[in-house]
């Protein structure tokens, strides 16, 4: 897993992810845009339990993880997060494709193999996704609190063949909604990158992989951060 780091000009985000945000460190590297941070881990580990908020700070309990994270921070010569002067940008909750895992939903299922109408738009639905990435939001929440400008990078349109379409469609939503609702900005690229059903398009795919987006993607998402003044 790769990693980054600015040390000779001044970072203009903090990077903290899961393997989404290797392509926009890929991307801003390659462009030249100075940053920090990188990949923590995988998507899977960053949507319960996977940090604790302190009053000016956040420990997060894999310890690789925290590890990565203490060393960005001492390159940003910052103490804690409440200390950064710079926005944060994040992918953590927008793995969808691990919320929309086809068997974790067989139990919603009408007896014909679909979805009762509704379903997917429903208090119910959003409640349970929302339970699934419960700390996921409450990191952006305490990022919030402590005063920090958040942007949440939204996943690219791939689902592999565990995950059910819909589900990871209308998950991706719920998620978006309940970040706006918490004032985090939410970078979403997929008119630019999606075609008429919603997937994202060859060009926009990490060859010979199932969910990452390339290198195309990443330089989409550090266009849209660049054009919100990062």
């Amino acid at each position: 897993m790769t990693q980054y780091s600015t040390t000779t000009i001044p970072a203009r985000f903090l990077l903290l992810g899961d393997s989404h945000a290797g392509v926009i460190g890929r991307a801003a590297k390659g462009a030249g845009v100075p940053f920090c941070g990188g990949p923590l881990g995988a998507g899977r580990e960053f949507n319960a339990e996977f940090f604790d908020g302190l009053e000016d700070d956040v420990v997060f309990r894999g310890a690789e993880a925290h590890r990565l994270y203490r060393e960005f921070l001492a390159e940003l010569d910052v103490p804690g997060l409440a200390r950064l002067q710079v926005p944060l940008v994040s992918t953590f909750g927008f793995s969808a494709h691990f919320v929309a895992t086809t068997q974790n939903w067989q139990s919603y299922r009408a007896r014909g193999g679909g979805f009762l109408p509704g379903f997917l738009t429903s208090r119910l639905f959003d409640d349970i996704v929302s339970a699934t990435v419960r700390d996921a939001l409450a990191f952006y929440r305490h990022a919030r609190a402590l005063g920090l400008r958040v942007l949440a990078v939204m996943p690219p349109q791939r689902i592999p063949g565990l995950s059910d379409p819909a589900v990871f469609m209308a998950a991706q939503e719920t998620v978006r909604r309940r970040l706006l609702a918490l004032d985090v900005e939410v970078v979403d690229v997929r008119a630019r990158v999606a075609d008429e059903a919603g997937f994202q398009r060859p060009e926009f795919c990490e060859a010979n992989d199932a969910i990452h987006g390339n290198l195309a993607f990443g330089r989409l998402i550090v266009t849209d951060l660049l054009s919100r003044g990062l």
